[in-house]
């Protein structure tokens, strides 16, 4: 039955403490699992490893003081973390390492502080509002929370943070917004650019304030219409008066009906715009997301740099579907059922960067789909049905860095397919069905840097393929079924290799002969792993995770006991066998003081501070049994 469960409420239960792995064993197919208002105080590295599959992780309204390395290590899907309501002051420097997907961490109504920190960015976040004293940092000076969903501000959000110089809530869904508090006496410049300001006698005090304390107001009015474009900086307090209801649909019904005047000049605040479609002036940004086009919209300003078409029914792209828009930078398509581009189909974007097809139906791409855009540096084309590597079309974008295609269905790379883009940087192909990789199949990438080839059908580590691209940095064989890598397997990156993946791939041996010592991150958890190989030369390395391997705990494991009694590191290993050392940290164990070469480790220390809180550990955890 557990197979099955997709979300867990554990609430109100009064859990104490979560530290043992196998608390979730039989539930890898959960999705979701709420555990608020309990009393936890701690979270253990790999509580949560065997929930690969969750996307939202709530535990509020507990007692979390702080957040150890890896605490959340394993959870592959997470999309949204909840902390909020705790009582946490720290969080390890590797608290959320391995969470490639989180997409939304909440952390409000905690004790955390700052108090060094000068610069914030908090852009891009779907948070609505900002309470009373909700940014507390002495020493903060910048604070960017642009392009977010705010709709109200409390006057005193900001008011314990002093030296506050510029806070950025550009676009934004903000009406209007009171003084703020005399504790941000610093405050020099208000950005709210892109905000539908309505400029009548609500706003009267902001300006008033503005003038009386020399802020800068950045943006428009976006109303009511006499004053609509008009820049903050230039409206007077006088002018800002609040009408009678009477007096204001009287208004809207005169400039509804009043007869237009000759065609004139567009005034400067005014801006061309297809159909359903909406477009800023003062962003050149232009968006027709999920309008229910069938053909793409054209009459664009020609000085518009981001175009959203995201979410229509186009099928096809045809030639020239996008004149006049030469300054576009970033297009987004996706989501449009997109069958076929056909050639030409961009020609004249010249300015073109970013091209987002994501999510379509393109099983094959035109040879010529890309003239004409000769600046396309990041190409998106994951999510589609490509069983091929569309081979051959990238011969005419000679400034490609970055090229994703997970999530595809494409099962073999054949030699030189990226032939055209030999400048390519970043490659991904995670989620493909790839069997086989042509040891000539990377010839042309020598600027390679970032390989992800994970979730595939490999068996066996592409060395000779790898060897074509010697320049990569980071490589990603999570999820591949290779039981065993052989010697030198990765002997022609030996100087470049910084990040290697090699996560839940059953791996039986390993052996890490080849790779140079600059590797800085090494991960091998979820994996059938006995033993380990040496990583005595291996100077560099910052981060390791051995989690979840049935490691032995007997003499042959002497080296990598011995290895971590010298580094500086906090290694993830426990043992597995025997059977009566099960669960405890290799690190911990006493058995290989009885091994030769053995004699001189140490016993892990204790001080009063960690026996105090392993004491009241043991008593919390022990109260829940």
């Amino acid at each position: 039955m557990t197979d099955f469960l997709c979300r867990l409420l554990l609430i109100n239960f009064f859990l104490l403490c979560f530290g043992v792995q196998e608390s979730f064993d039989g539930l890898t197919s959960l999705k979701q699992l709420l555990i608020d208002r309990n009393r936890v105080e701690e979270i253990q590295p790999g509580a949560f490893s065997q929930l690969g599959f969750l996307n939202f992780l709530s535990i509020t309204h507990n007692q979390l003081v702080y957040i150890a390395n890896l605490a959340f290590q394993g959870l592959q899907n997470i999309k949204w973390l909840c902390l909020s309501h705790n009582s946490l002051n720290y969080l390890d420097t590797e608290a959320f390492a391995g969470l490639f997907t989180l997409t939304r961490l909440s952390l409000d109504h905690n004790e955390l502080q700052c108090d060094e920190m000068t610069r914030l960015d908090l852009s891009y976040n779907p948070m609505t509002y900002l309470g009373e004293e909700a940014v507390s940092m002495a020493k903060l000076t910048h604070l960017f929370l642009d392009h977010m969903s705010l709709q109200d501000l409390a006057n005193t959000a900001v008011s314990k943070s002093p030296n506050l110089i510029r806070l950025d809530i550009s676009h934004n869904q903000l009406h209007v917004i009171q003084p703020f508090f005399e504790g941000s006496s610093k405050l020099a410049r208000l950005n709210l650019a892109g905000n539908p300001i309505h400029c009548n006698c609500y706003l009267r005090p902001l300006r008033e304030w503005a003038i009386r304390h020399k802020v800068k107001l950045m943006g428009t009015c976006g109303g009511p219409v006499h004053l609509s474009g008009e820049s903050l900086e230039a409206v007077y307090p006088k002018e800002l008066r609040c009408q009678s209801q009477e007096a204001m649909l009287k208004a809207e019904f005169e400039e509804a009906t009043r007869i237009p005047p000759p065609p004139t000049k567009e005034p400067g605040n005014k801006i061309r715009c297809p159909a359903n479609c909406v477009c800023e002036k003062e962003t050149y940004h232009s968006s027709c997301e999920n309008r229910g086009h069938t053909k793409v919209p054209q009459g664009f300003a020609p000085d518009t740099s981001l175009l959203d078409l995201r979410g229509n029914h186009f099928h096809y792209i045809p030639s020239n579907s996008f004149p006049g828009v030469a300054q576009v930078v970033s297009l987004h398509l996706q989501r449009c059922k997109i069958v076929e581009v056909e050639g030409r189909a961009f020609r004249g974007m010249k300015g073109l960067v970013y091209l987002y097809l994501s999510e379509n139906e393109l099983t094959s791409l035109n040879p010529d789909a890309f003239i004409g855009i000769p600046q396309l540096t990041y190409l998106h084309l994951e999510k589609n049905h490509f069983v091929n590597f569309p081979k051959g079309s990238f011969k005419l974008v000679p400034s490609l860095l970055t090229l994703h295609l997970e999530n595809n269905a494409i099962t073999m790379l054949e030699p030189g397919i990226l032939t055209g883009s030999e400048g390519l940087r970043a490659l991904y192909l995670t989620g493909n069905a790839i069997e086989h990789m042509s040891p000539r199949s990377l010839d042309q990438a020598r600027d390679l840097e970032t390989f992800h080839v994970g979730g595939n059908k490999l068996k066996e580590v592409p060395t000779e393929a790898l060897s074509r691209a010697g320049n990569i940095k980071d490589l990603r064989l999570s999820g591949n079924s290779i039981r065993w890598v052989g010697p030198n397997a990765f002997k022609p990156l030996e100087r470049s290799l910084k990040e290697l993946y090699l996560n839940t791939m059953g791996l039986e041996k390993n052996s890490l002969a080849g790779v140079g010592p600059g590797l800085r991150s090494l991960f091998l958890e979820g994996n059938l792993l006995e033993e380990v190989p040496d990583f005595h030369l291996l100077t560099t390395l910052e981060v390791i995770n051995l989690a979840d391997n049935p490691l032995m705990c007997d003499c042959p494991l002497l080296p990598l006991r011995m290895w971590i009694e010298k580094v500086n590191l906090k290694v993830r290993a426990t043992c597995s066998n025997p059977p009566e050392l099960r669960g405890q940290r290799v690190k911990d164990v006493h058995i290989f003081k009885a091994c030769p070469g053995g004699e001189s480790l140490q016993s892990p220390p204790t001080s009063i501070l960690n026996l105090a809180k392993t004491t009241k550990l043991k008593q919390t955890c022990g109260a829940v049994l």
